[in-house]
């Protein structure tokens, strides 16, 4: 069930701060061109604005959408990716399964067992065991898999986990856009949104006609208005 995204004590209507958010984590956007497209319409209000209703409101609207999201794949892809913020090394571990659905993304400074089990354990609380775990070469996967879940199908190689590594460009394509992230709480927050945001308006392969593709469109929009409370 979805949790009720309160607007009261804002000037702005909430359909205005609902779609300034969704273009902000839905699209390669800074928050002074999301500026700009709002005042094309006639809607004067400040980036800094932008950003306070993002830090606020994006994080409640994901966790709903997160809630409404369909059980995913019984295969999953998982994979990390090197990230640098300013002074430190870090390492966005991500899962999705063989339909590109985001489950699970956890930033971690380190590249270890203890990291890999980190994500096994949080992919198997929330959604059970899978069928079967695909990964790169990274030997930590595997002695996470002996701890936890050893009687578990493990596939490692490195031309099976293109579907992980594909799940990572959205998130390079953004990090190049906003010049890097300057925390890796404001990294992790704005993963965690961005992906329950493409989750939903992403196409999937099995529907991509033109009429298969509008109609997902039209669910999405639906979804996104009931997850904002609009």
């Amino acid at each position: 069930m979805s949790m009720i995204v309160s607007y009261k004590r804002h000037r702005f209507p909430p359909e205005i701060i609902a779609h300034a958010v969704w273009l902000y984590v839905r699209f390669n956007l800074s928050l002074r061109e999301v500026e700009e497209m709002l005042l094309k319409r006639g809607i004067d209000v400040s980036y800094e604005t932008i950003r306070r209703w993002v830090a606020k409101f994006a994080p409640q609207i994901a966790r709903n959408l997160r809630r409404r999201q369909a059980r995913p794949g019984d295969v999953w892809h998982l994979d990390e990716v090197v990230v640098t913020i300013p002074g430190r090394k870090f390492w966005l571990w991500r899962a999705v399964d063989q339909e590109g659905i985001v489950l699970e993304e956890i930033l971690q400074s380190r590249r270890d067992k203890r990291a890999a089990k980190r994500l096994l354990k949080a992919l198997i609380k929330r959604f059970g065991l899978p069928k079967r775990i695909v990964t790169d070469k990274l030997r930590s996967y595997g002695a996470a898999r002996r701890e936890i879940a050893s009687g578990l199908e493990h596939r490692s190689h490195k031309g099976l986990n293109n579907r992980a590594e594909n799940s990572h460009l959205p998130f390079r394509k953004r990090e190049r856009c906003m010049q890097g992230f300057r925390s890796p709480g404001g990294l992790q927050r704005f993963v965690t949104c961005q992906s329950a945001a493409r989750n939903r308006f992403s196409i999937p392969a099995r529907r991509r006609s033109a009429n298969a593709t509008r109609y997902h469109r039209i669910e999405a929009f639906d979804a996104w208005k009931e997850a904002a409370s609009i």
